[in-house]
């Protein structure tokens, strides 16, 4: 079942200190009121822009004349650009489709090929869309957004609806195309650029969810309003399925075109974790799927799973958070209420989530933030298959390759030090080994461990460390600590050639913490951190820096941190509330001014994480607004400050306005725009192999003084 959900998601991606005075938030310096800065949210102002264009000169000035600047940027790039790394494929129809970016492709190709030549060291592959010809033609930085296609009754694939985003934006629009002729279809289905959605019904009507003019729009800035568009008409005459509430998160339509269970749905969310799913009868009429809003729900064929995020008490049994409760869907849409359990979480074990084959579901389960699969048969009372891993510290994962016709898998196993590697597994068979990236680094002298840290609340919070194996232990090690916190998102094992290359084969220490705010452990993983409580993320991040130096692998002069999105207003808050810790800051697309930030773009969709600043949630939201916290009175270590002009998600103002008040008090920051990206680093490879070489030119530069 295709069901749509706005997540804040991010990239992926540090002598025992006593409690200083300073680990106490502090009242904000200024009147919310009294923003001299304000001036700075004009995203596509020339004044601001003006401004962003200096700041950038300034920065590439100090970092891009660094000696061996010029060399990591073009191993950096190297490594993005790399033909070597596996391309993943989505299967529609006969063909394996695959989008890629290269030296060559900086906007990128969609192309296709058969799982036969698909098996082959060096596939061929078939251009469908090339976007840098199209942007070029179109004079258009378009950068891609994927493709919906359609079975059609024969189970041909023909027509799809094509995402094209301007510079990255979440903002799109939505293209008809014809992949018989590799063209766009004239007169085709087009949704005009906003936040929204365009999904197939059948080959002629679709359900559309987009900016219908005032008032069609929520306060998140996404469709309050799905409807029904028939092809040969304009999308204004398009009939109303249901209208959400100003408030609301988001609504959107959509039709389950599983053969032989086609449903249509209709999910209004609410706000993060709380949202309402309706069927869709064929005279419109809206029937509620009956479950608990914050329970995640998913229709699959004749079943129905819920996820839960809070108890439920239900037809005389008691289910704990954190369960996958699963039952015959229309069972339930009768009333009933039985349910097989087919996960109960324990202290040390969570559901990461779930992936539905034709007839199997597979679980992905992490115990102390490690993961394991199991593949469980419903035809079978739920009897399950386990997948290990390699055996040692690692991310195993799984998709189907194509749910309506087959139970095939592709597993995906990666870690810190190997090279991740793509397997394909047919039911009752042994996984064949398809693909694997390079190394695109030297492992051989690095090594992995798990540690745990206790937080100021005495709760053992986790982290990874790579490391070098002859690590002196004198607290002299450049380390870089990376983490989010937030909105129920894990922070697992990956492999990163970047942080490789740039990092761990200078001789880096590497940390990834898995803060409360998270899923590593589950829905009170998260839940713990949320709203008055946020300061525990904190708390955890500065126990994994306290327990870093204890252990003396490091030392506040050479331990950095970075974190993006919500994780830039982890390292924000880091900044004003625990610099002592930190040698050096980097802060990426960040949320920094909380004041503010209900109101800046899909601010309003983060409420439920957050609280509204607007009420008297404001009395514990001031505690962790950096921009407020910020005083210019004290001493902050050097910190690196970055956005893209094209990120209409976290509003760059928070950025600009945090560097822009650092600079004026004459604080050691400095600061980077890139002018497209949308909510990341760029949107090329080149754009964003130059500014993670600043970014790591910056760490190296600060964290490596003797």
């Amino acid at each position: 079942m295709r069901q749509t959900r706005f997540l804040l998601v991010l990239m992926a991606g540090l002598a025992t200190a006593p409690v200083f005075a300073a680990d106490a938030p502090q009242e904000p310096a200024m009147s919310a009121t009294d923003d001299p800065y304000l001036w700075l949210e004009d995203v596509t102002g020339e004044k601001p822009l003006a401004w962003a264009r200096e700041q950038n000169a300034r920065t590439d000035a100090e970092l891009a004349s660094t000696p061996g600047f010029d060399a990591l940027q073009g191993q950096v790039e190297a490594i993005l650009d790399s033909k070597a790394k596996i391309p993943d494929v989505e299967k529609i129809g006969d063909y394996y489709y695959n989008f890629w970016k290269d030296a060559q492709h900086q906007r990128g190709l969609w192309r296709r090929t058969t799982l036969a030549e698909y098996r082959k060291a060096e596939p061929r592959w078939e251009t469908v869309i090339d976007l840098d010809a199209l942007g070029a033609a179109e004079h258009e930085n378009w950068v891609w957004h994927g493709a919906d296609c359609l079975r059609e009754a024969n189970g041909h694939y023909q027509r799809c609806l094509v995402g094209l985003s301007r510079g990255g934006s979440d903002a799109d629009v939505t293209r008809e195309f014809d992949l018989d002729a590799k063209d766009w279809v004239e007169g085709g289905f087009f949704r005009p650029e906003a936040k929204g959605d365009l999904g197939w019904i059948d080959r002629d009507h679709v359900y559309v969810g987009t900016d219908f003019g005032p008032g069609s729009m929520t306060t998140s800035g996404y469709a309050r309003i799905a409807k029904l568009w028939t092809r040969g008409t304009p999308m204004s005459a398009a009939t109303t399925v249901y209208e959400g509430k100003n408030d609301d998160l988001a609504v959107g339509a959509f039709r389950d075109r599983t053969p032989g269970f086609e449903r249509d749905f209709v999910n209004r969310t609410i706000a993060f974790w709380n949202d309402e799913l309706f069927l869709r009868s064929a005279d419109g009429t809206l029937i509620l799927v009956g479950a608990p809003n914050s329970a995640g729900k998913d229709v699959h064929r004749e079943w129905l799973t819920l996820q839960l995020r809070e108890p439920w008490s239900v037809g005389g049994h008691d289910y704990p958070a954190g369960a996958l409760l699963a039952t015959k869907f229309d069972d339930f849409m009768a009333g009933k209420r039985d349910f097989a359990v087919l996960f109960t979480p324990s202290d040390t074990t969570s559901l990461e989530g779930t992936t539905w084959t034709k007839n199997k579901l597979v679980l992905n389960v992490l115990d102390d933030v490690k993961s394991r699969l199991e593949v469980l048969d419903p035809a079978q009372d739920w009897k399950a298959t386990p997948f290990t891993g390699n055996g040692g510290i690692g991310t195993l994962s799984a998709r189907a390759v194509d749910n309506d016709d087959s139970d095939d898998l592709w597993l995906t196993e990666t870690g810190f030090l190997t090279p991740t590697t793509l397997s394909l597994w047919k039911s009752g068979e042994k996984p064949e080994a398809l693909k694997s990236n390079p190394a695109f680094f030297d492992a051989s002298k690095d090594v992995v461990e798990q540690q745990f840290a206790t937080s100021k609340d005495g709760t053992r919070v986790p982290y990874f460390i790579v490391r070098p194996k002859n690590l002196a232990f004198d607290g002299k090690a450049p380390t870089l600590l990376y983490g989010y916190g937030g909105f129920e998102v894990s922070m697992v094992p990956s492999y990163s050639g970047v942080v490789g290359k740039a990092w761990l084969e200078r001789g880096g220490v590497y940390v990834l913490a898995n803060i409360r705010g998270g899923g590593e452990y589950g829905p009170r993983w998260h839940q713990a951190a949320l709203k008055a409580n946020r300061h525990v993320a904190y708390e955890d991040f500065a126990a994994v820096a306290r327990d870093l130096a204890e252990r003396k692998v490091t030392s506040p002069a050479h331990l950095g941190i970075a974190g993006g999105s919500n994780g830039g207003l982890l390292t924000g808050n880091m900044l004003v509330q625990y610099p002592q810790l930190f040698g050096a800051i980097v802060i990426e697309v960040p949320l920094l001014d909380m004041k503010r930030y209900s109101h800046l773009l899909a601010g309003a969709s983060w409420m439920a994480e957050y609280g509204d600043p607007d009420t008297s949630d404001w009395d514990y939201i001031k505690t962790f607004s950096p921009y407020q916290l910020f005083d210019p009175a004290k001493t902050y270590p050097p910190t690196f400050i970055w956005t893209t002009t094209r990120d209409d998600r976290v509003h760059p103002g928070h950025a600009r306005k945090m560097a822009a008040k650092m600079l004026a008090a004459d604080k050691d920051v400095r600061y980077y725009e890139n002018t497209e990206g949308g909510h990341g680093a760029g949107a090329t490879n080149r754009q964003q192999a130059h500014l993670w070489a600043l970014t790591y030119a910056f760490l190296w530069n600060e964290l490596a003084k003797p």
